[in-house]
Formats: structure tokens, sequence, C-alpha cells
């Protein structure tokens, strides 16, 4: 029996699946990853992603912060591939319970997922800094500079930046999933981002499952490995 087959095996066999998702799910449809080779790290600009992507910068910096952020962080034409499509398939199956997701793109969604914990936000929602209205992706799109609310006060997407904490809500939700699972499929994620990836560690579940290019930290405690695209994965199962 070969991984696709063993996987969807397990499949069939769980009641209560959580899929945790980083940026690989997102780079088969064409969104940029920080960390890989082609990803926003190797291109140039005056600071690094990791800094322009701050709390400090952006109260700080903040014309140049959206001068980045348009122009990097708003892929719209991007569409759900192979495993956002699966995923929000099992969920209507009553397969699947959640995706904890570390990606701000809104691509489970769009695929028709209904229980989606957005670690990290998302670049859909903005809102803003005085009033506290929330403003749509297009108004970001449409302003210039600085976009500001009727208000005068500056709008914000609603995603986690660097030095900031993570959702009290979202976490909860998430850690509740992810102790009910029986299975925990990690696709798309090295991992190396905390304190998201810490939330794995409130697994209790039977099947441990990681689809993932490269190594990860928890690939000696999964009960199935495979290394390679999550969304070719989930196209065959």
């Amino acid at each position: 029996m070969d991984n696709i087959e063993k996987l969807a095996e397990i499949v069939s066999e769980s009641n209560n699946i959580v899929f945790f998702g980083g940026a690989g799910v997102s780079t088969e449809s064409g969104i940029p990853d920080f960390r890989s080779v082609d990803g926003l790290y190797s291109q140039q600009w005056d600071y690094p992603p990791e800094t322009i992507l701050s709390h400090t910068f952006f109260m700080k910096k903040t014309e140049e912060f959206y001068r980045f952020y348009r122009a990097k962080m708003l892929c719209l034409d991007a569409k759900p591939n192979a495993a956002h499509i699966k995923l929000a398939e099992l969920e209507k199956q009553g397969k699947l319970t959640a995706v904890v997701t570390q990606n701000i793109d809104g691509l489970h969604q769009a695929a028709g997922s209904k229980q989606v914990y957005e670690l990290h936000g998302s670049v859909l929602r903005n809102y803003c800094t005085k009033c506290g209205k929330f403003h749509d992706v297009h108004y970001i799109i449409n302003s210039e500079g600085v976009p500001k609310c009727e208000c005068g006060g500056v709008v914000k997407p609603d995603v986690v930046l660097y030095e900031e904490s993570l959702d009290d809500d979202t976490v909860n939700g998430a850690v509740r999933a992810i102790s009910n699972a029986d299975t925990l499929i990690i696709g798309g994620t090295s991992l190396n981002v905390y304190p998201a990836a810490g939330l794995i560690r409130y697994f209790r579940g039977k099947n441990l499952v990681i689809i993932n290019m490269a190594p990860t930290q928890m690939d000696s405690n999964a009960d199935l490995l495979i290394c390679d695209r999550i969304g070719e994965v989930f196209s065959r199962i």
C-alpha cells in the first residue's frame, strides 16, 4: 500500500479530521511563500519583509508598509487549488470538522470551507484603528498612500503582524478543534512559526499525518509522512 492509499484509508476511517495548514497550501495557487527560494525573502526591498510586516513598522512607516502590502500581500486573482477544494468536500461529507490555517488569503472559505480558524487573520478584512469600522479589501486597493476611514482614522489590515498577539477566541477555537480530533493532517507548513505551530501539541488523537515538501520538527511523531505538494496529494485521494 502506498502513502496515498494509506492516507485515503485514514480519511475513510476518521470521523473528526482537523487540518492544520501553512503557506505551502497556497503556493500552488500562486501565492508566494516567505521562506521558499523564490519567496518574498529573496526579493529586494529597502527592508526585509519581516521588518515591514511588523507592528512597529506599521506604526512608524505606514505609507511604506502599504506600498509593500499592496504590491506583495494582496493576491486577489488567486483561486483555491485541489487541497482547498478537497478539504471543503471533506467538511461537507462530515469527515472534517475544522481547518486551522496560518494563511491570510481567504482561499479556504472561497473553496467552501465553513469552519476555518484564521490564526493570522485575513487580508480580506480591514478595520479603522479609530472607530473600529470594517472595510473590505477593495477599500485598500482603491485608496492611495495610507488608507483612511470616513472618520479620519487609519485603516489597518485585520492580519496579525510580527510583534502582535494572536486573537484569543481564534486560538481557543483552534485548540478545542485539535484536542477533539481523531486525525490531524498537517500540510504545507515548516512548523517554525510560533505560537501557531505550538497548537499541534494539543492533539491527542489516533492519526498524525504530515504532508510537506521539506522536513518538519514533528516528522518523527507522524503516523504517516508524505513528502510532496499538498494539492498534488489531495487531488489523488
